[in-house]
């Protein structure tokens, strides 16, 4: 099984330039068109954060560009929400968000709870696939409350081809480095995630969000972070600080077989890559923490 996994495409409502000087559909062609020669892709992933403000006219692109890469392989398209996604918007172009590679509905099911959030699950190459959706409106973390992971254990009780697995996919991960903005801007219940998937037929989860590459485990089941397609954050600054540079990345995931999960992060030949597109020092980036640092969701779930 071979995935393209983007995430963080940050599109707007225009092909044009934003506020920081880059132009996230550019940056989303660039990306595409690097990743044309790839062989035997048998699945496109987007893990979140599709639009940068909700609007309809960027999932619409989204939609238009990805699937239309997506088509010479006859590949399949898994989109999730992120925080900066809007469900109603992304349910009205992208609908379960689980598309054929000409662009039409093809989940199993699709689960909705009262919070609102949306969950999906479908096959593919004897693959289940599992979308869920790990955004709290108006917040930077990711939630995913109890009535979706009470879904997915349902879901998870009957184990999907025996010579394959789960993939389970969504925006904020389940893990962090020890950096203060992954930690407190990640998913907040981690925990519950782990005692649903433990022992069960999750293969891999799949990520996005902290617009940089990572690995780890949670419940010994392998956690794959995508970096950015918009930019990328560099760690490379002094602690307590935060600074993103230009270039496009993606990844290509590849499971089953004797060494499988693997993963590999491609990088758009970007002539301006590595040049910053922000930097935010101790006081801006804590102030930006302190802000939406809050209580958990756990009172809501």
């Amino acid at each position: 099984m071979r995935i393209i996994h983007l995430s963080d495409t940050h599109l707007d409502r225009t092909d044009a330039p934003n506020g920081r000087g880059v132009n996230a559909t550019e940056s989303l062609r660039l990306m595409l068109g690097e990743l044309r020669h790839q062989r035997d892709v048998d699945a496109v992933f987007v893990t979140g954060d599709i639009a940068d403000d909700g609007a309809v006219e960027a999932y619409t692109t989204a939609r238009e560009l990805i699937t239309e890469f997506a088509r010479r392989w006859n590949a399949p398209v898994f989109f999730t929400t992120g925080n900066h996604d809007e469900r109603e918007a992304f349910g009205k172009v992208l609908g379960s968000g689980h598309l054929a590679a000409d662009g039409t509905e093809r989940a199993e099911a699709v689960v909705g709870s009262a919070r609102g959030e949306r969950a999906a699950v479908s096959e593919v190459g004897g693959w289940r696939v599992v979308t869920l959706d790990s955004l709290v409106p108006g917040k930077v973390h990711g939630w995913l409350g109890d009535e979706q992971l009470d879904w997915l254990r349902g879901v998870l009780a009957t184990p999907a081809d025996a010579a394959h697995g789960t993939i389970l996919a969504f925006h904020h991960p389940p893990l962090a480095l020890d950096v203060e903005t992954q930690r407190v801007f990640g998913l907040r219940n981690p925990d519950a995630l782990a005692d649903v998937i433990r022992g069960s037929d999750v293969r891999v989860v799949l990520t996005g969000h902290f617009h940089l590459q990572l690995f780890g485990l949670l419940a010994r089941v392998p956690v794959w972070v995508t970096p950015g397609v918009v930019n990328r954050i560099d760690l490379t600054t002094r602690p307590g600080t935060e600074r993103a540079v230009r270039g496009a990345s993606a990844s290509l995931v590849e499971l089953g077989g004797a060494t499988g999960p693997m993963f590999h992060t491609f990088h758009a030949r970007d002539p301006r890559a590595h040049e910053t597109v922000y930097e935010l020092d101790e006081e801006r980036t804590r102030e930006l923490i302190e802000r939406y640092a809050g209580a958990d969701e756990s009172r809501n779930s």
